[in-house]
């Protein structure tokens, strides 16, 4: 569980891959699903801390040039993924049952397209050093980021 107070926001980095769900779908649609997560503890995250109105990083990745390219917030509390369901899914999980859903997920909305703020650019500032989703080996998609982070992410992205 959280051990962040109810009324403070939380800040998180989310990744998705730009020809899935780039944060001009996002602007596009205005809202989408956070679908797709199959790593246990993203899915926690999503199930267990995220609350309607904390702010996201809208992190391009597995591209040519991955980064934060817009700022999102979250927009519903976590419900059951339907693309574990759907034997045409990419993300169809056949030991998920209805009764039982193993994956959550949450809507984002749209807030702001923002410069790309590059990976290699995160890497060379001292301030994001801390930064889980630049810690070696971390290849969540979802992390959590300090308040602090993200008041300095909001500079560098302004």
């Amino acid at each position: 569980m959280s051990t962040t107070p109810a009324s403070a926001p939380q800040y998180w980095l989310m990744k998705s891959e730009p020809d899935e769900a780039s944060i001009d779908h996002l602007q596009a649609a205005g809202e989408l699903p956070w679908t797709g997560v199959r790593n246990y503890q993203a899915r926690n995250f999503m199930r267990d801390q995220m609350r309607v109105g904390d702010g996201v990083l809208f992190y391009h990745s597995s591209c040519p040039e991955p980064g934060i390219a817009g700022i999102a917030e979250v927009s519903s509390t976590a419900y059951p993924d339907e693309t574990q369901f759907d034997p045409d899914s990419h993300y169809f999980d056949p030991k998920s049952k209805r009764e039982e859903p193993r994956w959550q997920h949450v809507d984002v909305r749209f807030v702001r397209k923002t410069r790309l703020l590059s990976l290699a650019e995160m890497k060379r500032d001292p301030a994001l050093a801390g930064l889980r989703t630049l810690q070696p080996g971390n290849r969540l998609s979802i992390t959590p980021v300090t308040a602090a982070e993200w008041r300095h992410l909001q500079q560098l992205l302004a």
